[in-house]
């Protein structure tokens, strides 16, 4: 792993940092005005997509030329499929009895991975590797 890799782990791992206070902010404010778990969730998650999205296309990844409608498709989708994992393991540890706090937070580690993974490889591509 080169500087620049580690330089873009960092700065992905401080804007997920923030988005994840926003998320659980958002979720246990949601759940302790009783709205269902799975709904606060749902809701939780949406509050930090568009603030991920502007963080990490202009001080993450650092891209230069004006958003794409594929781009823009691209992080829908990444997102989407973070967002599906993150549901089903919410809904699955808890009905495993674990807490919700363990339950969300291994939910959410699970998401930062495949949100990791998707915009570095595909979202916010190096210039050149267009897919």
């Amino acid at each position: 792993m080169n500087k620049n890799n580690i330089t873009t782990l960092v700065r992905f791992g401080t804007v997920g940092a923030g988005n994840t206070l926003v998320d659980f902010v958002v979720f246990f404010l949601l759940t302790s005005l009783h709205i269902p778990y799975l709904s606060a969730q749902l809701f939780s998650y949406s509050a930090g997509v568009a603030n991920s999205y502007i963080w990490n296309r202009t001080w993450t990844f650092q891209v230069k030329e004006k958003a794409h409608g594929a781009e823009i498709i691209r992080f829908i989708m990444i997102n989407l499929a973070a967002a599906g994992a993150t549901f089903v393991l919410l809904y699955f540890l808890q009905k495993a009895g674990l807490s919700l706090f363990v339950s969300k937070m291994s939910a959410t580690v699970a998401g930062m991975a495949i949100n990791f993974i998707g915009n570095r490889l595909w979202v916010f591509q190096e210039p050149g590797t267009d897919s």
